[in-house]
Formats: structure tokens, sequence, C-alpha cells
């Protein structure tokens, strides 16, 4: 009998989705920076670097170019996965159709953050809100371990064959995200 070694990591829910990530073993990964999912790519980057996740990393211009990209490499037959919050998912909200019109089973995290009135750094879901009929499905977590666990459950739902839609998991940017 194998006995498995297990090692708890005091994790923010950031790091849990870089986490998880790593522990479904992506192909391609294709974000730009912005707060407060920011972390989760760094983090992912860090882990490409150290060679501890054999993954091809796409530095794109904008959020619309990183769905476009990881649109391209699913089509592909990649696992691909990317993250985004606030006025970068509206950015990507075109492509949010195409990938799930293609029926691609795409994974990307929302560090959800409130759209810009002014500009707001606070954590609503009026992002994630404007993208419920864009036929993706969509999971929210409320802790790190249930962002984690979300993230590899996306995968799973994503590519089962019955499905095959793009998935994104929701928590809350700056309560959930790095603090």
């Amino acid at each position: 009998m194998v006995e498995a070694k297990w090692k708890r990591l005091p994790l923010n829910s950031n790091y849990a989705v870089a986490y998880a990530v790593k522990d479904s073993d992506v192909d391609v990964v294709a974000a730009y920076p912005i707060t407060p999912q920011t972390t989760v790519v760094e983090k992912i980057s860090e882990f490409i670097a150290n060679g501890e996740l054999n993954a091809e990393i796409i530095h794109v211009e904008s959020e619309h170019s990183a769905l476009s990209a990881v649109v391209g490499a699913a089509a592909a037959g990649a696992r691909v996965f990317t993250a985004t919050s606030s006025q970068g998912l509206e950015l990507m909200h075109e492509i949010l159709h195409i990938a799930s019109g293609m029926r691609l089973p795409i994974v990307m995290t929302i560090a959800t953050r409130a759209l810009s009135a002014p500009i707001s750094i606070w954590c609503d879901y009026s992002d994630v809100m404007n993208a419920r009929d864009a036929s993706w499905i969509t999971l929210f977590a409320s802790t790190a371990q249930e962002v984690y666990d979300s993230v590899i459950q996306a995968y799973r739902i994503a590519e089962d064959q019955r499905v095959l839609l793009p998935v994104m998991v929701a928590y809350d940017g700056y309560l959930m995200s790095h603090t």
C-alpha cells in the first residue's frame, strides 16, 4: 500500500489557482495582468521558469488577445488556461461567445472586481454578471480550497465529451485573491 504524503499550504486564492493549474498540467497559458488577478499568472510563470510546469506562456497585449490565444490553442487540442478581472473580462466579451460557440474546453478564473464607474478596486460581481449569457459554465468559490478544487473540476467538466463548454471560476477579488 502506497501512503499518500500531503503537504498543507496556506495559500490565498490567487496562489490556489496557480497550484491547481500546475496540478492540472496545462499546456498553454495566456493572460494579461490586471489587478487583482496578476499574482495568478506571476506564480504560474514562476512554475514554468522553475521547470515545475511544462507549459507555454503567451505574453499578450490585452485581455482580448489572451482569450483569443487560448481559443486558438484549445482548438488545436491544447489544455489551456487564462485569468482576468473586471474591465479585462469586459474586453474579452466578444471572444467569450466564440469560445462557447466553438464548444472549446477553456478554463478561466475571475478574481471579481467592480466595473469602472469611475474606477473601483473593490470586489463585486458586476464583471461576471455581464458574462452570464455567454454560454460559459460559471462556478463560484468562497474559500481558497474551493477555488483550488473548482479549477480542477472545471477541467473535468469542460473536457467531458457530453459538455464541451468553457468554464470560468469566480471568486472575490481582494478579499480572497491576494489578501
